[in-house]
C-alpha cells in the first residue's frame, strides 16, 4: 500500500541551472549538493522512494527538503537564491551567550603574544587563553575546552607555535 502523495516539483529553467550549478560545484558543501539532487529528483517525478532508493538518506530526509522547496518556490530566485533555501534552518535551543564583537575579540587576543598580555609563556594554551579572556573582562565566565572549541571554530587553534593563529584554514 503506498504512502502519501510526494508534493510535486516543477522547477524553472533558472531554479534548475541553480541547482544544477551547485551539485557541480567544486566547492558546494557535500550536504547542500544532496539537498540540490533531492529537488532535482523531485523535479524529474520521482517519488521519494526512489530518491531515497538513489541518494541513500532516509525518508524523512527526502520529505523535508522536497517540502521545504515547495514551500520556498513562490519567492523569486532574485530574492531568495537557491543555496539560500537549501540552507539549514535555525536550530532550537538557547541562543549563544558569547556575542560577535566578543568573538571578535577573543580571536583578536588569539593572534597577539601572550607576552603582550603579561603572560610568561610562549605559545596559548587553552586553559591560558580562556584565563586571559576572563582577566580583560571579554566574557565573565568561559571554560578552557570551550575557549579552545570558539577558537578551532574560528580556523584558530591553540599550538605549540609561538602564534595562536593559524591562517592555513
Amino acid at each position: 500500500m503506498p504512502g502519501p502523495k510526494a508534493i510535486a516539483i516543477k522547477l524553472s529553467v533558472a531554479e534548475k541551472e541553480a541547482l544544477e550549478k551547485l551539485v557541480k560545484g567544486h566547492k558546494t558543501a557535500q550536504q547542500l549538493a544532496l539537498r540540490a539532487q533531492i529537488v532535482l529528483g523531485a523535479d524529474q517525478g520521482k517519488s521519494n522512494s526512489q530518491i531515497v532508493g538513489e541518494l541513500e538518506v532516509s525518508m524523512n530526509t527526502v520529505r523535508l527538503w522536497r517540502s521545504r522547496w515547495a514551500l520556498f518556490q513562490p519567492i523569486p530566485l532574485a530574492e531568495l537564491s537557491a543555496l539560500e533555501r537549501l540552507e539549514d534552518g535555525p536550530r532550537p535551543g538557547a541562543p549563544g551567550r558569547i556575542t560577535a564583537d566578543q568573538r571578535c575579540r577573543i580571536e583578536q587576543l588569539a593572534c597577539e603574544q601572550p607576552q603582550k598580555s603579561g603572560r610568561p609563556i610562549s605559545h596559548w594554551t587553552n586553559r591560558e587563553i580562556a584565563a586571559e579572556i576572563m582577566k580583560q573582562g571579554i566574557v565573565a565566565e568561559i571554560s578552557p575546552r570551550h575557549a579552545g572549541r570558539l577558537l578551532k571554530r574560528s580556523g584558530y587553534q591553540t599550538t605549540p607555535d609561538p602564534l595562536l593563529a593559524d591562517p592555513r584554514r
